[in-house]
């Protein structure tokens, strides 16, 4: 794995929060190592040790890209689902920020075939055949289109399993992240100091709840992706 400097400093990790974690009575033993001090009842994080797999991560997302292989961002909480959005499109990612369907990676031709269906729909849309349909039909299926574009738009150009997931909530994506290890898909996950870090890939030690923490990590990651993925148009 290439080892490139990711320009990942402590001062700002401090200045979004990066390092509380939770209250110490909400916390997972298995986060012990990751644990630098308590302070008012609250688990402090080890800044070094978020350093160090942010970079790890940032690495292998790097030479993935560089390598045209393809990412899936899920967060859906309703705070972040925006800044969920708009970090994926930046970095040509897809991406799951309202909600997770269970099956939606290990039952993927079930999914596969309601991405073919959503497709389908807008094509239809936009070429004007809804206007041939009856009010009662065009109401309907326009209902069904707004559906699928909220639960299923981030993903609508995925049209096979992705070589990379990254997960910012581990306890609230965690049929997300079962399903990956059903299918040997590489992940990377935040975990605060309530979670399990045996659970990804690469665990980074991060606060899960503040959105300038996820804010922090996620540009993090989507600058090495965009990185690697210049590289990977220079070299084709």
């Amino acid at each position: 794995m290439t080892r490139r400097y990711w320009n990942i400093n402590l001062k700002e990790m401090i200045e979004a929060g990066v390092h509380f974690g939770h209250g110490i009575k909400k916390w997972n033993p298995k986060m012990a190592p990751y644990i630098s001090a308590k302070r008012k009842g609250t688990h402090i994080t080890n800044l070094a040790r978020t350093a160090r797999f942010l970079s790890e991560a940032c690495d292998l997302v790097f030479d993935a890209a560089s390598q045209g292989k393809s990412f899936l961002i899920v967060g859906t909480k309703k705070r972040a689902a925006d800044l969920v959005a708009s970090a994926a499109i930046r970095a040509r990612c897809h991406y799951v920020n309202k909600k997770w369907f269970s099956g939606m990676l290990t039952n993927w031709s079930i999914t596969k075939t309601r991405l073919s269906q959503f497709r389908d729909l807008r094509a239809e849309e936009k070429m004007g055949k809804f206007h041939h349909l009856p009010k009662r039909d065009v109401a309907i299926l326009k209902r069904k289109l707004s559906t699928l574009q909220r639960y299923l738009g981030g993903i609508k150009y995925m049209t096979r399993l992705p070589d990379i997931v990254i997960v910012l909530d581990q306890q609230k994506e965690y049929i997300a992240l079962q399903e990956c290890a059903i299918l040997g898909i590489p992940t990377i996950s935040l975990v605060d100091t309530n979670c399990d870090p045996d659970l990804a890939n690469i665990s980074i030690p991060a606060n899960d709840d503040t959105m300038t923490s996820i804010r922090l990590i996620l540009n993090k990651l989507v600058f090495a992706i965009c990185e690697g993925r210049s590289l990977y148009i220079r070299n084709r």
